[in-house]
Parts: C-alpha cells; structure tokens; sequence
C-alpha cells in the first residue's frame, strides 16, 4: 500500500534553557512521512524545500528513512521555527514559514492513501493546491488530516474555523488535539466538537490529550485510552508520531471498513499509536519509533 503526504518540512531550532540550540528536521506532514517509512510503509512527501543547509538536512534525513521527496517549488529559505522547551519539556513554537506550492502532479500511481495537515492545509497561495490534489485523488484514495493548529499562523479566527472545516469536510479520518480543539471552538468540550466534526464527513475522528490519553469518535463507538508512563524529554513530534502509528494500523482499509470499526480494534489502534508517540517523546526531537521499537513497546509500555 501507498501513501502520499502533502506538506510542509520545517527546521525546528529546539531552544531550551542552559543547553545549546539544536536543529532537528521537522514540519508536521514530513514528521507523518517519516513515521510511515519508519515502520516500513511506502510514502512519498510533496513538499517545498529550498537549496541551502536546512533543506538539504531534512531532505537527507526523509530520504535516509526511505521517504521519496517530491519538491513542488524551492521557496527563498527553508521554513524553521524556534521550538522554545519549558521545564516539562513541552514546546511553544514560533515560526518563519512561507507555503507557496503550485498545482500538485498527480503521482504516476495513484497513493491508497493521501495524508494532509497543519500549516499547509491553510495556508495562502499554496493551500488551494494541496486541497486540490486531495479532492482530485479522493476517488481512489482515503484521506487523513491533521489540523495541528499554530495560532501565530492561523490568521482571523473566524476565517481559520472555516479552513479547517473544510479539510475535515474532506477528510475520512481526522486526528486533533486538544490544544487544537481549545483554539478553534473556546469552551467547547472536545468529546462533543468531535461528534460535530463527524457529520461534516468523515468516519473516525481522533483526540489526543498528552498525558491524559486520547479518544476516538465513530457512528458507532467511543472509546478512550490512556496513555503510558513515560519520562518526557520533549513532546515535539508526539502528535505526528500518533498520526503515522495510526495511518500505519489503518493501511489497507477503505472507507466503508474505516466506518466499521469495532469497539476493540479502535482501542487497539489508540493504544498502539499511544505507544508510538511514548517512545517519540522519550528522546529528543521528532524521532519516531521503527516497528520493532513500536513492538517493543506495546510488549512494555514502562520501557517505552
């Protein structure tokens, strides 16, 4: 099975206090392309980098993982932002970052799959190009999206709502947080924002809660899990690794099968991308686990 995923790399610059700033490669949609190659899965990234140190670090670092990069325009610099680490190891960021993709080239076989999400599914010119390619493959492919909201970026409120409503009008599965959900609709409980977003379309929406856990909202069934104990180095990547864990435990199921999950498979699904984003939050940076590592971890979630 194939995936595609349309989206932004960026250079986080992780800063955190009495330690030198370090550079890892990062960007949510190619944070999820790197995790579906790690477990071995077959994924292209359709993306924007530019010809200069950054750019050639993280197209290094995807294709060392096995990503095929297509690059859909090189932009002036390679976006980065400065991902600041509290005491908890938890990330703020603030970003430098230009999307202009163009008119995205159907691949020459179509994905099964096509992954969207956070800065590139909202933002102008080059959103319009990815929403494009999405609609035109969806009828051959799932889609997933991620809204990973970043306030700074998301311009008037009102405005962003709609944009990303729209992706989740789209999409099959949808996986927030609920950092995300609290931005987007104030004072809202998740659990109900959730039921709300599945009647705009798709069959699965997902909630993350850090260290609380995460849900999951279908027709049929709600199910929670919590999540593994684990020592935070720092959260960045986590939500990117829960996303690739679940694409990967998904790959191969259509849309009416995505419908049909039962109440076990969805806990099995939570569960094993629980384990996913423990393991990537227990090490610096965006590194998610490979399969084994996964397989070590739902073996022993305290080793994780």
């Amino acid at each position: 099975m194939s995936f595609l995923v349309i989206g932004e790399c960026v250079a986080d610059v992780v800063r955190a206090p009495g330690v030198a700033d370090r550079v890892h490669p990062g960007g949510s949609p190619a944070n999820v392309a790197y995790g579906l190659a790690r477990l071995g899965r077959d994924v292209t990234l359709l993306t924007q980098l530019a010809d200069d140190p950054a750019g050639r670090l993280i197209g290094a670092h995807l294709r060392d993982a096995g990503v095929r990069v297509e690059v859909g325009g090189h932009p002036g610099r390679t976006p980065s932002a400065v991902v600041a680490l509290d005491a908890e190891g938890r990330a703020a960021y603030a970003f430098d970052i230009a999307w202009t993709l163009e008119a995205v080239a159907l691949p020459a076989r179509a994905p099964a799959h096509v992954h969207i999400g956070s800065i590139a599914a909202v933002t102008a010119p080059g959103a319009a190009a990815v929403l494009a390619g999405a609609e035109r493959l969806r009828d051959r492919a799932t889609v997933s999206y991620d809204p990973n909201v970043r306030p700074g970026l998301m311009g008037e409120h009102a405005s962003a709502v709609a944009r990303v409503e729209r992706c989740v009008a789209l999409a099959d599965l949808v996986k927030a947080s609920d950092e995300d959900l609290a931005w987007l609709y104030p004072g809202q409980e998740p659990a109900a924002v959730a039921a709300r977003w599945l009647t705009l379309g798709p069959a699965v929406v997902l909630v993350t809660r850090g260290a609380a856990g995460s849900f999951a909202v279908t027709r049929h069934h709600t199910v929670a899990a919590g999540a593994p104990p684990v020592d935070v180095v720092d959260t960045v990547g986590a939500g990117d690794s829960f996303m690739s864990a679940v694409l990967d435990g998904l790959a191969g199921r259509d849309r009416a099968a995505l419908g049909a999950l039962s109440a076990g498979e969805l806990a099995e699904l939570l569960a094993r991308a629980g384990a996913a984003a423990a393991v990537t939050v227990s090490r610096a940076g965006a590194r998610p686990p490979d399969r084994a590592e996964l397989d070590a971890a739902r073996r022993d979630p305290a080793g994780a």
